[in-house]
């Protein structure tokens, strides 16, 4: 498996569309314990990511109930997939009410070599549009990985650096239900975020897993809460895997042009780190 086995996908498009109603905004903000905002007021931040996704049908799902690969994305023949980061520019709020195009583009398709073996990177690129114009460009990338060996050593918690002390810290902790929730606001099927046997047995994950657009759009809220104000850019990577129902807490420190962001769990493990520019 190479690179130039996967060149035909490149430049693949999809649109998609949906308004956002005060029931998915309600339902969003009732996932992370809020309020709902009035109609024609902002919408929160991250809400895209539950906004016009993919729906295939129940027979076009794969094993992992994730959409069978060969139709936007490439055939990729490694078993698991997972959110590896991405980078978001806001150029304009989505208001409630707003009707979102999504015009999605298959980018890169990029061959590496890990600890675990053979990884593939598909780079995705969308734009979603308002009735202003843009709002949101994203890069997403998407990492395809070997199954994991049930006997294999996780990997080693990441130490709190002095130098990296945070300005602002919030505990957090989730649940079985709060990531039902995201599941289905974002109608993403991968068993790995409510299937425990299947989490723990097929996927070899000790819990459940938190969703990797869940915690960006806490760090991406918890940034909007720090600096008082909405950032202009917000890039993230994720880690290593966080689970339920680990205890974890979201730190920010200033930096130039705006926040160093983190997701770190009890002992000191770092799951998601993020950078918001203002």
């Amino acid at each position: 498996m190479t690179e130039d086995n996967f060149q035909d996908w490149i430049g693949r498009t999809e649109t998609a569309e949906e308004k956002v109603t005060q029931r998915v905004v309600s339902a969003f903000n009732a996932t992370f314990d809020r309020d709902p905002p009035p109609a024609g007021a902002p919408a929160p931040l991250g809400i895209h990511w539950c906004l016009a996704s993919a729906t295939v049908k129940a027979s076009a799902l794969g094993q992992d109930g994730h959409p069978a690969r060969g139709n936007f994305f490439p055939h990729v023949p490694l078993p698991r997939r997972m959110w590896a980061g991405g980078a978001l520019i806001l150029h304009d709020e989505l208001l409630v009410g707003d009707k979102i195009t999504r015009h999605s583009k298959i980018a890169a398709v990029t061959m590496k070599h890990g600890r675990t073996g053979a990884l593939c990177f598909v780079a995705v690129d969308h734009e979603y549009f308002s009735p202003r114009g843009l709002a949101i460009a994203e890069r997403q990338d998407i990492v395809y990985r070997p199954a994991q060996n049930p006997a294999a050593a996780g990997p080693p918690p990441v130490p709190q650096q002095t130098e990296a002390a945070p300005a602002w810290r919030r505990d957090m902790r989730t649940d079985p239900v709060t990531l039902f929730r995201y599941s289905a606001l974002t109608f993403n099927g991968h068993r790995i975020h409510y299937d425990l046997p299947y989490a723990t047995q097929v996927e070899s994950y000790p819990g459940l897993v938190v969703h990797g657009p869940l915690q960006a759009t806490l760090l991406l809220a918890f940034a909007a809460d720090c600096a008082a104000r909405r950032p202009q850019n917000f890039t993230f990577r994720g880690l290593t895997p966080l689970t339920d129902p680990d205890p974890f807490t979201l730190n920010a420190r200033p930096v130039e042009g705006g926040l160093e962001l983190w997701v770190e769990t009890g002992t000191g493990r770092r799951t998601m780190q993020a950078l918001a520019g203002f």
